[in-house]
């Protein structure tokens, strides 16, 4: 399928990209999309007229990946090209679904050639005849969460007016023009005074590491999402803040992060000209909390703080970010613990909205019995990594999910899981406790084992 659009040229990746692409060296390729299912009287023509239009209007979509002598990448974008829209018919009884998630699994197995694949797989699943589902995969380079919602809602409306905000190289450029530049060096002071706040110190060695090493569970909890409006009405802070800080207390309490260095993923996208761009904005930011002795207000309050800050200063070179990281482990002194550069806990909110919506408070015996509905469950195991500890946000109708991501070598399945029940934990007793202090033994409930006794091997 023919297609073209305006812009071509070739140049650096911004930070985002960048970002982006350093994370996949560690973790291997990182994906958006999945499979959605079709509305009646949707055809294959409609589906390659979406397609074409996509590949049209969103130069990100058009971009693949060139590599000089040293492996280091650039990217070139092209005005016009060919796509295929793959076609898979399910048999006569078979569950158009599973095809579906057969086809989802194909796209995400097949390693992905940067230079010569465009970095979107699409395919169409027909049941009798008549398309049942759509299955996308988009390669992370092309953009954040955000910006796939962007594309999803242009596309289906077939924006006709020119895009908004910035694009691809137009940013890159600038980003490496003495503005960007200056713009980078002030973020990256930011960072290192919060890097150099931090003692040496390495992440723990798990006394459970399974294999799969890889270990992701998910946690939802209606009790949660009841008591945060109360915590935010009390301290001023937005759900996600108080989250943050509730995180930061958890992996304290468990020894896991003494400070808990917590790196939220920053979207940079109220940054002038960003709002709208299809393009991966997000880098991490850096947080660092001592939360001995303390009240869980304070914690949340300095979270709120350091949250601002992060954001303001989480727009940066990647690049300076690494020799930033090699420069303060060269200087440390041979008597010192070595210190890891993944010392830390990444924290991704990815709900819609972090303001915590008013309600009635629930009462301390509602909010246990809302508790006691819980659930808790591993929903994937695996060998190729992710980051050594990782929390997302989900919402989940009236429930808030807690994503927890480990490495089963640092953070052991009952840690791992234990850091989600207790994170719910402290929520609900600082709901009804202003003055709650932080203490591993004083104050709070010990750290919560799993309710279900220990993880499956």
């Amino acid at each position: 399928m023919a297609f073209s659009g305006e812009g071509s040229g070739h140049g650096a990746l911004s930070w985002g990209q960048r970002s982006i692409w350093l994370a996949m060296l560690r973790q291997g390729w990182l994906s958006m999309g999945g499979r959605i299912p079709l509305p009646p009287g949707t055809t294959v023509e409609g589906v390659a007229d979406e397609l074409s239009f996509m590949m049209g209007r969103f130069q990100s979509l058009r971009t693949r990946l060139r590599f000089d002598t040293g492996g280091r990448p650039t990217q070139e974008l092209s005005e016009s090209g060919e796509i295929m829209l793959e076609v898979y018919d399910a048999a006569t009884g078979e569950d158009p679904a599973a095809v579906a998630a057969a086809v989802e699994a194909g796209y995400l197995g097949t390693p992905r050639d940067f230079v010569n694949e465009w970095p979107l797989r699409m395919g169409v699943v027909r049941h009798l005849g008549a398309p049942a589902f759509l299955v996308v995969i988009t390669c992370h380079l092309v953009t954040d969460g955000a910006g796939m919602a962007v594309l999803s809602r242009e596309t289906q409306e077939r924006v006709s007016e020119p895009v908004a905000g910035i694009q691809g190289l137009e940013l890159a450029r600038w980003q490496h023009s003495p503005a960007g530049q200056r713009q980078s060096t002030l973020a990256l002071h930011h960072l290192e005074r919060t890097l150099r706040s931090v003692a040496p110190r390495r992440l723990p060695t798990s006394e459970d590491p399974r294999e799969p090493r890889h270990w992701t569970g998910q946690l939802d909890s209606q009790a949660l999402a009841a008591v945060l409006p109360a915590i935010s009405e009390r301290t001023g802070a937005d759900s996600s803040s108080i989250l943050m800080a509730l995180f930061a207390i958890a992996v304290s309490r468990r020894g896991l992060l003494r400070p808990a260095v917590i790196r939220p993923l920053v979207s940079n996208r109220f940054r002038p000209g960003l709002a709208n761009a299809v393009l991966n904005l997000v880098q991490s930011g850096m947080c660092v909390f001592d939360v001995a002795d303390r009240t869980v207000d304070d914690v949340i309050r300095q979270a709120r703080r350091s949250f601002i800050a992060a954001n303001k200063n989480t727009y940066f070179d990647p690049d300076g970010e690494h020799a930033l990281v090699e420069r303060i482990a060269a200087n440390q002194s041979p008597d010192t613990e070595p210190w890891s550069p993944y010392a830390w806990a990444f924290f991704n909110d990815r709900r819609r909205s972090a303001r915590a919506e008013s309600s009635a408070p629930p009462t301390p015996e509602l909010a246990e019995k809302l508790r006691d509905a819980t659930t808790f469950r591993w929903t994937q195991k695996k060998q190729n990594p992710y980051e050594p500890l990782f929390l997302h946000l989900e919402d989940n109708g009236g429930s808030l999910q807690l994503i927890v991501e480990a490495d089963t070598h640092h953070v052991s399945p009952a840690d791992n899981e234990g850091l989600a029940r207790d994170i719910e934990a402290l929520g609900i007793a600082a709901a009804f406790d202003g003055g709650l202090r932080t203490g591993v033994t004083a104050g709070l409930p010990a750290p919560c084992p799993p309710r279900a006794g220990p993880a499956p091997r």
